[in-house]
């Protein structure tokens, strides 16, 4: 007969125990979590994170070397005018860098495209620019004449093919978890907010009520005497 009543006793302890107890939510510091709320709705007004930044700096530098590269072959070669119409013009897949600079530009196009301005949170387009980078270099090293053309036929696929991997390792490693993480952080800064709301909220009442409890006393005391 007494088992429904210590069930629901039961039942009642375990939530309270569950809710955070008074101790607890006073024993959070409101500077630092305001700071903490700060900081977040700064980033969220930067709209890109620092580590998203650094990666879209990273890829910019990677087309912009790329490119120093190529116009240093094309110079030394025997003029950049003479070389480029030789190279773009008259395109030869197994004598030509030209197309290993349009690898570059694929790859800045894509990944700014979808890291910087649809800020995506995926690895798949840094895995189709990195799948078809390694394939068409490995393909080009094969099957061309890039060797016997002197340093740049070794420089320029080897910078190309590390950099596509940097980029890879970069986003999979710091990009994507980092910023994981700082969202976790903020989901669970909520209910710290929350218990920071209802101290605020608590001693505000208290302070309220003391107030007009006072003020009673003293308004009766002032009837009192003039009774007397």
């Amino acid at each position: 007969m007494n088992r429904v009543p210590d069930d629901a006793e039961n039942a009642h302890s375990s939530s309270v125990e569950s809710c955070p107890s008074l101790r607890d939510v006073h024993s959070i510091n409101p500077a630092q979590l305001m700071a903490r709320i700060e900081s977040y709705e700064g980033r969220e007004k930067k709209g890109i994170s620092d580590v998203r930044r650094t990666f879209c700096l990273f890829v910019t530098f990677d087309l912009l070397f790329v490119t120093l590269l190529w116009i240093i072959e094309l110079n030394v070669k025997g003029g950049i005018e003479t070389t480029l119409e030789k190279e773009v013009l008259q395109y030869d897949y197994s004598s030509s860098y030209f197309d290993i600079f349009l690898l570059a530009v694929f790859r800045f196009k894509v990944l700014i495209l979808a890291y910087a301005m649809c800020r995506l949170r995926h690895w798949w387009a840094i895995a189709f620019t990195t799948a078809v980078t390694s394939a068409f270099l490995l393909a080009k090293v094969i099957i061309s004449q890039l060797f016997s053309q002197g340093a740049f036929g070794y420089v320029l696929p080897i910078i190309s093919f590390i950099l596509a991997w940097i980029e890879t390792w970069f986003l999979d490693f710091k990009v994507l978890p980092q910023e994981a993480e700082e969202e976790n952080s903020k989901l669970l800064l909520f209910p710290s907010v929350t218990a920071v709301g209802y101290i605020q909220l608590h001693t505000t009442w208290q302070k309220n009520a003391s107030f007009s409890y006072s003020r009673t006393l003293k308004s009766c005391g002032k009837i009192i005497h003039m009774d007397c």
